[in-house]
């Protein structure tokens, strides 16, 4: 192709022992069992010091993050058909999914699986509030048994018929989702080495997509690539569909497309793939199809894009204030300002997490308040685009240490 030319750097991330064989991970059981035991033990240390007895769960990720059982995470986001119930100072209990009981099997976290109750409608119909009787019957029988007195529970996700039900029989329901952010948000040294693994998964992706970008492939050719690194390498699902070329990319958000990608079209994406052993890979790339020399404008709004980047990680270090970070920040030309990209930065972990830090002009006194603390991951964020041009969108992955901070990702940058 004339006046193409192939990024060396980027084949280095696809599987060095093969296009045609997935990565095996490295990592011995006994990291993933201290992890495990580790963000159980974050979850009890926010119930203890907020004199709350138990904690119940819902949300898929936030049982992968107390118990790492896995089983049907998707599905069960929209569906409430398990649950986890972790207590203070008592037992940790899975309710799993009728015939799944297996799937907890050797999981050192759990003190007892149960056969889950399913309330919702789809399952019980005109008899729902019959299964919900059920169901609270056994919560309140196993607070009033481990949990030393104290009536208040926290959970996650819960409809109103269930929170009536727990509530009739004298408990106090309050929000477990702060909770579960908040232990979330510190990683241990295991959980870290987890999550490098998960990106070196995502790069290895994003190297296929980058082997593939040429003419005539479509966005959603594309966006399978890294579907097919996730999934045969052990990884778990991709929570948007964002890759888009040349005239989709701006504005931002649309989903890929069957449209074929031409010649020297920017190709942008946004990867938020849950990866190996439930971790996110969030990193974002653009670069140019079919190996072609960045146009004029190309050049520019990268340039932009990557100054955004590296302004905004030079400033990550423990105890900054997020209202400091924002007064810190990269300030984006007025050109840029009506595609921009709400966020500058945001927590990473099991999937996006707290803290999100909005982009400094829509940073206002309804923005969170916090520091940055050693053991948070942060995304660095940049979308950079203007009137009639393609969206440049930059990402990555950043652990925030005792002294500064340290890049988890390492997929290049293009040179311009």
């Amino acid at each position: 192709m004339k006046g193409a030319f192939k990024d060396d750097r980027k084949a280095t991330y696809l599987n060095a022992e093969g296009a045609d064989r997935p990565l095996i991970s490295p990592i011995a059981d006994e990291v993933l069992d201290r992890a495990r035991l580790y963000r159980l033990g974050r979850l009890r240390e926010q119930l203890v010091a907020r004199d709350i007895g138990a904690l119940l769960l819902y949300d898929p990720v936030n049982i992968r993050y107390a118990f790492d059982c896995s089983n049907m995470q998707v599905w069960t986001s929209h569906n409430p058909m398990r649950y986890a119930l972790v207590f203070a100072t008592g037992p940790a209990i899975m309710f799993e999914f009728k015939s799944c009981e297996h799937l907890n099997d050797g999981l050192p976290g759990i003190d007892e699986v149960r056969t889950a109750i399913p309330y919702m409608f789809m399952a019980r119909g005109d008899k729902m509030q019959l299964f919900i009787e059920d169901w609270a019957a056994e919560i309140a029988e196993l607070v009033q048994e481990h949990g030393g007195g104290n009536r208040r529970i926290a959970a996650d996700k819960l409809d109103k018929p269930a929170i009536e039900g727990l509530e009739s029989r004298g408990l106090r329901v309050e929000d477990g989702t702060e909770i579960a952010e908040l232990a979330r948000s510190i990683k241990s040294a295991d959980e870290l080495e987890l999550m490098r693994w998960t990106i070196r998964v995502c790069e290895a992706g994003m190297a296929r997509i980058y082997e593939h970008s040429h003419p005539g492939a479509t966005e959603r050719e594309l966006w399978a690539h890294l579907h097919f690194e996730n999934a045969r390498s052990g990884g778990d699902w991709l929570e948007t569909k964002l890759l888009t070329a040349g005239p989709n990319t701006n504005p931002w958000y649309k989903e890929c497309s069957d449209r074929a990608v031409q010649m020297g079209e920017m190709i942008s994406f946004d990867t938020d793939m849950i990866g190996p052993y439930g971790y996110c890979a969030d990193l974002s790339r653009s670069w140019t199809c079919g190996y072609t020399p960045m146009s004029d404008l190309q050049k520019r709004l990268y340039a932009t894009a990557l100054e955004q980047i590296n302004h905004n990680l030079e400033l990550l270090q423990p105890g900054m204030e997020f209202a400091e970070f924002n007064a810190k920040s990269w300030r984006i030309p007025a050109r840029h300002v009506d595609y921009r990209y709400s966020l500058a930065a945001h927590g990473v972990g099991m999937a996006d997490e707290w803290p999100v830090i909005p982009l400094h002009v829509d940073f206002d006194h309804r923005a969170m308040g916090g520091a940055f603390e050693p053991g948070m991951v942060i995304c660095i964020e940049s979308l950079i685009g203007e009137a009639g041009s393609e969206s440049i969108k930059l990402e990555t992955q950043v652990l925030v240490t005792e002294t500064g901070h340290e890049r988890l990702d390492s997929f290049p940058w293009e040179d311009i």
